[in-house]
């Protein structure tokens, strides 16, 4: 069966053309003009992943996340946004989206974007698959001992614990001491990551093909601003800062 995309996008003509690239691309595609119709084709038939316009008419794109996220749906969602400040990006993400394009933008982009989303709600096989609860550094049978899980983090097959932080991946719950954390679907994944890998240093390419599939190249700003947004969430007045940048190569967990 084809996955399913909602596409709600205001521009008649990028609408049109963005619905027949998906559908060439061998998605069934239900395209809408507006936040109302997108809140009320989504209620009758779920799609696999919705694809939102941010400035529409009436009820915009963050609405319609808002609401969707308010409901309880966790239905994936890729935004489509003229706004190219980190505050309009934080804003995306803050509603309950979990990716973002920046227009103009290139197709193949899209399509990169929406597998990779789509990748990470598909159900986990038995030997795992990144980006997943399962095991996120298994790309196959030979796990590169690089990614390997360090002794400065514990794991089980439902939890795992480092620098003070415990996430329950069933529940997909986290706690930092006794505070649980609210986090995005996004932020558990890449929290999970660097759990995982507690005291090693990340580089910017290995996160982006673990957590979206896809390295976007040194000019994304894309994961500096959920880092920065998974910080807000983590610190701590008086406690040591978790998320580390090493500059010029990526990020690590850790406790000074």
């Amino acid at each position: 069966m084809p996955q399913t995309v909602l596409l709600a996008e205001d521009d008649r003509a990028i609408r049109h053309a963005l619905e027949r690239a998906l559908t060439l691309e061998g998605y069934q595609v239900t395209a809408v003009a507006d936040g109302v119709e997108a809140l009320a084709q989504a209620h009758r038939t779920p799609p696999d992943v919705l694809l939102l316009d941010v400035m529409m008419p009436g009820i915009d794109g963050l609405q319609v996340c808002r609401v969707l996220r308010a409901e309880g749906d966790r239905t994936p969602i890729l935004m489509l946004t003229a706004l190219v400040e980190t505050a309009d990006r934080i804003a995306g993400l803050d509603a309950g989206a979990d990716d973002y394009v920046v227009k103009p933008f290139d197709v193949e982009e899209v399509f990169a974007r929406l597998r990779a989303l789509l990748r990470r709600t598909s159900p986990v096989p038995a030997n795992g698959v990144p980006g997943t609860s399962g095991d996120v550094l298994r790309d196959g049978p030979h796990p590169s001992p690089a990614f390997a899980a360090p002794a400065t983090a514990s794991s089980s097959d439902k939890q795992i614990t480092a620098a003070g932080l415990r996430m329950d991946l069933q529940a997909r719950r986290v706690w930092r001491g006794e505070r649980e954390l609210e986090l995005t679907r996004t932020e558990f994944e890449l929290l999970e990551l660097l759990v995982r890998n507690a005291g090693i240093v990340l580089d910017h390419s290995t996160i982006y093909d673990r957590i979206w599939g896809y390295d976007f190249g040194p000019g994304s700003k894309n994961l500096a601003v959920y880092v920065g947004y998974l910080r807000r969430k983590l610190d701590e007045p008086g406690a040591p800062q978790l998320i580390h940048t090493v500059r010029g190569v990526g990020y690590v967990l850790r406790e000074d």
